[in-house]
């Protein structure tokens, strides 16, 4: 008969994959989102995206019995620190993605979160002294060439990819040291870019330049869906990390710039020969990073397999 355990492990796996997939799939099309939300200013937008995510936010604490976590965070001097800078870095990457993708540079955007896992490893080295192997680093030289090419021949420097690969990063490298969960964590930073946040839709209202309340119900409805666009793909996203390999995450984590390509070709974002040999570049630089991470991950799963053997 087959092990209870493992079949729960492989079930854990498999929903593990598939909210992962579905994580992505909604980071990869939020440009249809946000180019239907057009007419509403970037930062009126992005204002509204944290101010109702915390509602929705609270709910889910509720849910998931994780106020108490929350409360924890809140009272710990160290960790409220770091949850704001965190919260300046998330802030910061979800401004500038919005209004890239508003200003028809979504190609610019997709490129930076494909630069990201390779940023992220270039961080890693920096704050965590990791080392490179030889194929991590012919997968970073792939990207600077790419970026190179685009910056040289294109005339275009890739300013907006590297900003969101940047500030990604580096909020990335924050959440990984902040001992606190992903929707508590998460609650606490939108909490913090409130007051800024709610004090700038005052003051933009008070101009009579507020996009809320004046186009329709259509429009309401439309601000109103950044909330859960933004919570609960980070649940997913939480929920597949605990559940499935990092090297199965790692390579999934690339369905999000592809759809976020392919939304760029659908809605005629300019694509010069100096962007299609920059993304030649940082293609090949993506394969050779995946190829290194699922190398590492059988390497690891052989020498536990011959450990368990031994024991």
């Amino acid at each position: 008969m087959p092990d209870p355990t493992t079949q729960k492990k492989l079930t854990n796996s498999q929903a593990g994959l598939l909210s992962g997939l579905t994580a992505y799939f909604i980071w990869g099309l939020l440009p249809i989102y946000f180019v239907a939300a057009r007419h509403v200013p970037a930062l009126e937008l992005l204002a509204h995206r944290i101010v109702w995510s915390i509602p929705l936010g609270f709910l889910v604490l509720l849910f998931r019995k994780q106020i108490s976590e929350t409360i924890r965070a809140c009272l710990t001097p160290k960790t409220l620190l770091l949850l704001t800078l965190s919260a300046i870095a998330i802030g910061a990457n979800w401004g500038i993605y919005i209004w890239a993708i508003q200003q028809g540079q979504i190609f610019q955007a997709s490129l930076g979160y494909y630069i990201n896992p390779l940023f992220n490893v270039v961080l890693g080295i920096v704050f965590f002294k990791e080392k490179l192997s030889r194929l991590q680093i012919l997968a970073i030289g792939c990207a600077f060439i790419g970026v190179s090419i685009l910056t040289l021949k294109g005339g275009v420097f890739p300013y907006i990819a590297l900003s969101l690969a940047i500030t990604f990063g580096l909020y990335s490298v924050l959440r990984k040291v902040i001992p606190v969960g992903a929707m508590p964590g998460l609650f606490i930073e939108t909490s913090i870019l409130f007051i800024p946040s709610f004090a700038f839709l005052l003051w933009t209202g008070s101009q009579g330049n507020l996009v809320w309340r004046q186009y329709g119900i259509d429009t309401d409805l439309l601000i109103l869906l950044a909330a859960p666009l933004t919570v609960f793909p980070l649940l997913a996203f939480a929920f597949a990390a605990r559940n499935i390999k990092l090297s199965t995450l790692g390579i999934i984590q690339f369905v999000g710039p592809t759809l976020q390509f392919i939304c760029g070709l659908y809605f005629g974002d300019k694509f010069t020969p100096a962007h299609g040999f920059c993304f030649f570049f940082i293609w090949t630089g993506v394969v050779i990073f995946a190829f290194d991470a699922l190398t590492k991950s059988r390497l690891r799963s052989d020498s536990t397999k011959t450990a368990q053997k031994v024991s």
